[in-house]
Protein backbone atom coordinates (compact mmCIF):
# COMPACT_ATOMS: atom_id res chain seq x y z
CA UNK A 1 0.00 0.00 0.00
CA UNK A 2 1.81 3.03 -0.98
CA UNK A 3 1.19 6.46 -0.27
CA UNK A 4 3.20 8.86 -2.76
CA UNK A 5 2.92 12.79 -2.81
CA UNK A 6 3.62 15.46 -5.67
CA UNK A 7 4.55 19.34 -4.35
CA UNK A 8 2.71 21.56 -7.52
CA UNK A 9 5.67 23.90 -9.13
CA UNK A 10 4.59 26.58 -7.00
CA UNK A 11 4.46 24.70 -3.78
CA UNK A 12 0.78 25.53 -3.04
CA UNK A 13 -0.71 22.82 -4.06
CA UNK A 14 0.15 18.74 -3.11
CA UNK A 15 -1.19 15.73 -4.29
CA UNK A 16 -1.46 12.63 -2.18
CA UNK A 17 -1.54 8.81 -4.67
CA UNK A 18 -2.79 6.00 -2.10
CA UNK A 19 -2.53 2.55 -3.60
CA UNK A 20 -4.15 -0.41 -2.85
CA UNK A 21 -6.26 -1.10 1.05
CA UNK A 22 -6.45 2.72 2.78
CA UNK A 23 -6.26 1.53 5.95
CA UNK A 24 -4.64 1.66 9.55
CA UNK A 25 -1.56 0.75 8.08
CA UNK A 26 -1.28 3.78 5.66
CA UNK A 27 -1.17 5.91 8.71
CA UNK A 28 2.11 6.77 9.25
CA UNK A 29 3.07 7.15 5.44
CA UNK A 30 -0.49 9.27 5.05
CA UNK A 31 0.27 11.87 7.91
CA UNK A 32 4.11 11.56 6.44
CA UNK A 33 3.29 12.82 2.65
CA UNK A 34 1.55 15.93 4.03
CA UNK A 35 3.18 17.12 7.21
CA UNK A 36 6.60 16.83 6.53
CA UNK A 37 5.87 19.89 3.78
CA UNK A 38 4.60 22.32 5.89
CA UNK A 39 0.72 23.36 4.90
CA UNK A 40 -0.15 24.13 1.48
CA UNK A 41 -3.39 25.33 -0.13
CA UNK A 42 -4.50 23.15 -1.62
CA UNK A 43 -4.85 19.41 -1.05
CA UNK A 44 -5.56 16.63 -3.71
CA UNK A 45 -6.21 12.89 -2.24
CA UNK A 46 -6.17 10.72 -5.19
CA UNK A 47 -8.04 8.00 -4.76
CA UNK A 48 -7.91 6.14 -7.89
CA UNK A 49 -5.95 2.87 -6.89
CA UNK A 50 -7.49 2.62 -3.69
CA UNK A 51 -9.40 -1.08 -3.93
CA UNK A 52 -10.36 -0.78 0.05
CA UNK A 53 -10.92 1.75 2.72
CA UNK A 54 -11.98 1.83 6.33
CA UNK A 55 -13.22 3.45 8.92
CA UNK A 56 -9.09 4.64 10.12
CA UNK A 57 -8.79 6.16 6.42
CA UNK A 58 -12.08 8.24 6.78
CA UNK A 59 -10.27 9.40 10.40
CA UNK A 60 -6.92 10.10 8.48
CA UNK A 61 -9.23 11.65 5.87
CA UNK A 62 -10.54 14.47 8.86
CA UNK A 63 -6.81 14.30 10.38
CA UNK A 64 -5.30 16.07 7.00
CA UNK A 65 -8.84 18.41 7.13
CA UNK A 66 -7.16 19.27 10.54
CA UNK A 67 -3.86 20.14 9.39
CA UNK A 68 -5.39 21.99 6.38
CA UNK A 69 -6.97 24.40 7.99
CA UNK A 70 -10.42 23.18 8.94
CA UNK A 71 -13.50 24.08 8.10
CA UNK A 72 -11.61 26.57 5.61
CA UNK A 73 -9.43 23.49 3.99
CA UNK A 74 -8.98 23.20 -0.02
CA UNK A 75 -8.86 19.21 -0.25
CA UNK A 76 -10.47 17.49 -2.99
CA UNK A 77 -11.16 14.01 -2.78
CA UNK A 78 -10.60 12.70 -6.96
CA UNK A 79 -10.88 9.45 -8.93
CA UNK A 80 -13.10 7.74 -6.66
CA UNK A 81 -14.11 4.17 -7.69
CA UNK A 82 -18.19 3.82 -7.37
CA UNK A 83 -17.63 1.78 -3.87
CA UNK A 84 -15.02 4.35 -2.35
CA UNK A 85 -17.62 6.77 -3.13
CA UNK A 86 -20.56 5.09 -1.63
CA UNK A 87 -18.23 4.79 1.84
CA UNK A 88 -17.73 8.62 1.61
CA UNK A 89 -20.88 9.38 0.86
CA UNK A 90 -22.49 7.23 3.69
CA UNK A 91 -20.44 8.99 6.11
CA UNK A 92 -21.75 12.21 4.89
CA UNK A 93 -17.96 13.36 3.82
CA UNK A 94 -19.45 15.14 0.92
CA UNK A 95 -20.58 18.03 3.27
CA UNK A 96 -16.72 17.94 4.14
CA UNK A 97 -14.73 17.28 1.11
CA UNK A 98 -14.86 18.48 -2.21
CA UNK A 99 -15.57 14.95 -4.16
CA UNK A 100 -14.46 14.28 -7.84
Amino acid sequence: MPVTSLLSSDAQELTIFIEGSFDFKAHHDFRNAYESLGREQRYIVDLGAVNFLDSSALGMLLLLRDHAGGEHARIRLVNCSSDVRKILTISNFSKLFHIG
